[in-house]
């Protein structure tokens, strides 16, 4: 079985990989501008050992019990891992003290509790923050409001436990993804007039991340179109 498991994700892998090279190719990018996170909410940790066999070397995961056990347990993959779920304050400390990368953070609130968690294990944590796509005039449901997005940037900045490294976005579900995209492109110029350095831009997922590469995206997080339909919630 595990052969087996591992020749399907080989070739998910493959498959995935060829179509951010086409993608990239397409909007006159190179495939190495492009990093695949994969994310394997809900699946177990075994496979995660063989996505690593295989040269995967970034992990997302959604929710924070499910990623500390996972990191733990394959501690010793070297792997790089990236919470990319909707951040409860009470759980942000814990998060800082195993993931490399938080890709979620949308208010002010979570920079002291991830830094106090970062200084308690004694690192740095790469930070994203999570820009709302939503049209003008709709409620915001996740993500900072694009107008709050400068001030949100200079409390990360200012923060020695963190690093500043870019923007993450999901584009709506009831939206055509070319232009969330579109909207994030604008959003992320300006952006970049005030923090030239932070050029991670992490957009994309399985059904949308061409759109996401054609406007620059540097990193997409890919589920389903490697691991396949996620297993039920246990």
């Amino acid at each position: 079985m595990t052969t087996q498991r591992a020749d399907e994700l080989r070739t998910n892998l493959a498959a995935v990989h060829d179509r951010i090279a086409r993608a990239a190719a397409d909007a006159g990018r190179s495939a190495e501008e492009v990093s695949l996170v994969v994310v394997t909410k809900f699946f177990p940790a075994s496979d995660v050992r063989l996505l690593a066999g295989l040269g995967v070397t970034d992990v997302g995961e959604n929710r924070h019990q499910e990623a500390e056990a996972k990191a733990s347990e394959c501690a010793d993959l070297g792997l790089r891992w990236h919470f990319i779920g909707g951040l409860q304050s009470n759980k942000a400390a814990a998060v800082a003290r195993y993931a490399d990368v938080v890709e979620s953070v949308d208010r002010a609130a979570l920079v002291p509790r991830l830094a106090r968690g970062a200084a308690d294990a004694g690192r740095v944590v790469d930070v994203l923050l999570q820009v709302s796509l939503d049209p003008p005039g709709r409620d915001h449901r996740a993500g900072a409001d694009p107008a709050t997005l400068a001030s949100l940037a200079d409390e990360v900045a200012r923060t020695p436990e963190l690093r500043l490294r870019g923007l993450m976005a999901v584009a709506p579900l009831d939206d055509d993804p070319a232009l969330a995209f579109a909207r994030l492109a604008g959003i992320r110029a300006d952006f970049l007039s005030r923090h030239p350095d932070a050029t991670v831009l992490s957009a994309g997922m399985s059904g949308d991340l061409e759109a996401a590469i054609t406007v620059g995206a540097t990193h997409v997080r890919i589920g389903s179109a490697v691991l396949g339909t996620r297993p039920a919630v246990q």
